[in-house]
């Protein structure tokens, strides 16, 4: 079993150390809120104060952080996890960042002659509790065969996209699609409101038809049909609008720098981003039927 440093025991991370906990390895977590901290301790785990600590002392690092501003502070500099770890050490960045940070980081743990993979999730608190994530996985093959078995505690489909920052470019391409298909659904269901087509007759279509996708069969943004949706629950959130904003916006940045069209990805960073204005911003992504009924 192996010594695992976690930085970052937020919604997301903390349920994934405490899946790790559950397979056997030891975790020594690192967060700046002490509660979280504690909610480890009491899974069984250990906690440090600094992710410089937990770099000295673990066989592998995995860090799960709100951005690239974050994840180049935790890695990068005299008191990051590149300069402290162990020769041998296997770095594994759970975050959802812009490609470029991805790869800069990854060249300066492999400078160092680090492993390190970029290996962003989808699946939301719920995957993330149920071990049932997706890590679309960027880096070597060999960290990624290394890494495999330690993800497979964490989640159910692990997919090697490619190299150092492929995994932020899958997840990034991947919410684009999802965003897009969430207001496109949304959109859908206000019509057949207005037309007077009822909500499960258009769900019992769709889903069974060319329309069918996951934001109709899985996520559906209506109360009903999907029982488990949040929909149901008053649009709690398992992934926020703010998060989906944060990924749009992500995908946009890359799109510019590689000199991509992408129309209705911008279209729905617009969209997402006056609903998160509209004091929204914690609700569940799929609550965006709300604003598209205005």
């Amino acid at each position: 079993m192996a010594r695992i440093g976690f930085v970052g025991l937020g919604n997301m991370g903390l349920p994934m150390a405490q899946n790790l906990l559950k397979a056997g390895h030891q975790v020594e977590g690192v967060d700046v809120n002490a509660a979280a901290v504690a909610k480890l301790v009491a899974a069984g785990g250990a906690g440090v104060e600094t992710a410089k600590t937990a770099a000295a002392r673990a066989d592998v690092v995995i860090t799960m952080l709100p951005s690239g501003k974050e994840v180049r502070e935790v890695y990068l500099g005299s008191s990051g996890i590149i300069e402290n770890a162990n020769a041998g050490t296997l770095l594994i960045d759970c975050s959802t960042i812009d490609v470029e940070t991805a790869r800069a980081v990854a060249g300066a743990a492999e400078q160092k002659g680090l492993l390190m993979l970029d290996a962003p999730v989808s699946g939301g608190v719920g995957g993330a509790s149920a071990a049932t994530l997706t890590f679309m996985v960027g880096g070597s093959a060999q960290a990624f065969t290394r890494a495999e078995s330690i993800l497979q505690k964490m989640g159910k489909t692990i997919v090697h996209a490619g190299g150092a920052g492929n995994g932020q470019a899958a997840k990034i391409c991947n919410n684009m699609i999802l965003g897009v298909s969430m207001i496109a659904v949304s959109e859908a269901f206000v019509l057949a409101e207005k037309l007077g087509l009822d909500h499960q007759k258009l769900f019992d279509i769709s889903s069974k038809s060319s329309g069918q996708c996951w934001s109709m069969t899985t996520y559906c943004p209506v109360p009903g049909p999907v029982p488990t949706s949040p929909a149901n629950h008053d649009y709690q959130a398992g992934f926020t609008a703010a998060m989906m904003l944060k990924d749009l916006k992500l995908s946009q940045e890359a799109a510019k720098a590689a000199g991509a069209k992408t129309q209705l990805g911008a279209d729905a960073a617009r969209i997402y981003s006056a609903y998160v204005e509209s004091g929204e911003a914690g609700r569940d992504f799929s609550g965006i039927i709300r604003f598209v009924r205005g």
